[in-house]
């Protein structure tokens, strides 16, 4: 029996791998960390480029004037068929994906893009969706 307890103290007292549990959990946190700054690099870049491209698709839809009612009345409206021809002619040169409404005022365009993550993948978050929008106005502008 008292071979027995000694055994028991000594284990008690006996440290050896409790560090293994800390060192798992404090990796993967700093793993986390780490892709959460990498990855939300990574989408923030995404949007960027995301708002860059609808802001572009936006003015290429904004210089689509009806030029015949300009001609007539004076009056800066957009041809709304052409403008939205144009902003998705724009966002397919860029590869972009994206919704295009137009007015007589205005173009608006949305802009969906994906960033596939590196660290994040790891613990099961693949990609990020971002969204960019713009607004393009027909306006007139006299300079003289």
């Amino acid at each position: 029996m008292s071979a027995a307890r000694g055994l028991l103290a000594r284990l008690r007292g006996d440290e050896r791998g409790q560090v293994t549990g800390f060192a798992v959990v404090m990796t993967t946190a700093m793993i986390a960390v780490a892709g959460l700054v990498l990855d939300g690099g990574l989408a923030v870049a995404a949007k960027v480029k995301a708002v860059e491209v609808a802001q572009a698709a936006a003015r290429a839809g904004a210089a689509e004037l009806d030029l015949a009612a300009y001609r007539r009345t004076g009056a800066v409206r957009l041809d709304v068929p052409a403008a939205t021809a144009a902003a998705r002619d724009w966002l397919a040169q860029a590869g972009a994906t994206g919704t295009v409404t137009a007015t007589p005022t205005q173009v608006r365009v949305e802009v969906t893009a994906v960033a596939a993550t590196q660290l994040l993948a790891l613990v099961g978050v693949g990609s990020i969706t971002v969204h960019g929008n713009a607004t393009a106005t027909a306006v007139r502008s006299d300079t003289g």
